[in-house]
């Protein structure tokens, strides 16, 4: 097969066509024209994926279920991903506060700059400041209490409630063992069958993701610059530490952390791993989604890396929803970041107290949207820096969310090769497509 046919290829080429669109539209005041006429496009094709995504989660995690006919499997591996996911979240949060701490981006940001963006983005703050008041002050059971939907069909129109869909499959997979017989397996044919279809389904979109990518990354480039290019240049070199201080500690952790996991749990090479994994981590980098992605990271992680389908379709769902490896990285450098922009040094109790309310904020979050900045918010209050600090970084919030998003996918990822490996579910990679 070509270079060019192969479908990380040509999402690289969407991005840079898109970026270079995106910067002379600004330059040549096309801004209006690329919102009318390419930025719909984009919109249609994140919320294809979005239609997409609720339907695979329910039909693959079903089919997945019944197809370990044992529930003693299934809460053995259950506990195994949750526990992974945890470890590598905390193993995140650590790897952030040390960068941070080695790099001190928030003493290289200008007093002028500070005042600025807190004048420009105050309103945004408070705003999310309301909706981070009414994370805290839930009870502290009640994000397992929000799994348990009382009505499947409002939460199937919400993709915001896929941990409620996550548990409405595993109990009807539960139920279909346990009547057992030819009902059973003629539910499970049904189950079966659907799933093809959905898998069909997300390949016929994937046919326009290079055209999807390109519109998104052109309006992105026309939101953060708007008709004054030189204005958010000066912006993103204001705040440059602070995303290369990001971006520093999310490749550490890919490459330390995942690297790690793959020698302790399977025998898959790191870069076998990336090869077959490449069009998820562009396209989530792209859509700043794992939902939305999740229908390729399970097509790419059955076809291309050898997990089994009752692995894939049970550990990434959940992953989609709990695992934040890369948000709770942010939440880390953000905090201090913001703490050193203000004059104020962290002792080693607030940092620590960072790594627990980060973790605990990860599950808690998991369903509000703009979930990465509300996180923030409790994470601040819970080491005394002012909120209104977020104001500093809410410029290139949107460009860390793609760097962050596309780590999410790649632990849900990693995680699932490790998990399917410790259970002897996992065949020889395909890299061929």
């Amino acid at each position: 097969m070509k270079w060019y046919k192969k479908l990380h290829w040509q999402i690289i080429i969407g991005l840079i066509l898109g970026l270079l669109w995106g910067l002379l539209a600004s330059v040549t005041g096309l801004n209006e024209f690329t919102s009318d006429y390419i930025k719909p496009f984009g919109t249609i094709f994140i919320a294809m994926l979005k239609l997409i995504a609720m339907p695979l989660v329910l039909v693959s995690l079903v089919v997945g279920v019944t197809s370990l006919n044992d529930t003693t499997k299934l809460s053995r591996m259950g506990f195994k991903t949750v526990s992974i996911y945890a470890v590598t979240t905390v193993f995140a949060i650590t790897i952030g506060l040390v960068a941070v701490n080695v790099i001190q981006p928030g003493k290289t940001l200008p007093a002028e700059t500070t005042a600025t963006l807190q004048e420009s983005y105050s309103e945004s703050v408070d705003d999310r400041s309301a909706t981070a008041e009414l994370v805290q002050n839930r009870g502290p059971l009640d994000f397992i209490v929000d799994i348990v939907p009382e009505n499947f069909f409002a939460a199937a129109s919400n993709n915001s409630s896929m941990l409620q869909i996550v548990f409405v499959a595993i109990l009807l997979g539960i139920g279909i063992i346990q009547i057992g017989g030819k009902k059973a397996q003629t539910l499970v044919d049904v189950f079966d069958a659907f799933n093809d279809v959905i898998i069909r389904i997300v390949e016929l979109i994937m046919l326009t993701a290079p055209y999807g990518v390109f519109a998104l990354m052109a309006s992105l480039i026309i939101d953060l610059a708007g008709d004054d290019l030189s204005q958010a240049m000066e912006l993103l070199y204001a705040l440059g530490w602070y995303c290369l201080t990001v971006i520093i500690a999310l490749i550490i952790h890919v490459f330390i952390v995942y690297a790690s996991l793959f020698k302790a749990m399977s025998d898959m090479k790191l870069s076998t791993f990336f090869r077959a994994i490449q069009p998820a981590m562009l396209l989530g980098f792209s859509t700043s989604s794992s939902s939305a992605t999740l229908p390729v990271t399970m097509e790419r992680v059955e076809k291309n890396l050898g997990v089994e389908d009752e692995v894939a379709s049970f550990v990434l769902p959940i992953g989609a929803t709990v695992n934040m490896d890369g948000t709770s990285l942010y939440q880390a450098v953000a905090a201090v970041f913001i703490a050193q922009a203000l004059g104020m040094d962290l002792t080693i109790a607030q940092q620590l107290m960072i790594v627990l309310t980060a973790t605990a904020a990860s599950i808690g979050a998991a369903g509000v949207p703009g979930a990465g900045i509300v996180m923030l918010v409790i994470v601040l209050e819970a080491i005394q820096v002012p909120t209104a600090g977020i104001a500093l970084i809410l410029g290139v919030d949107r460009i860390l969310d793609m760097c962050r998003t596309t780590v999410n996918i790649t632990g849900d990822a990693a995680v699932s090769v490790a998990v399917a490996s410790s259970e002897g579910r996992l065949g020889a990679p395909n890299l061929d497509d």
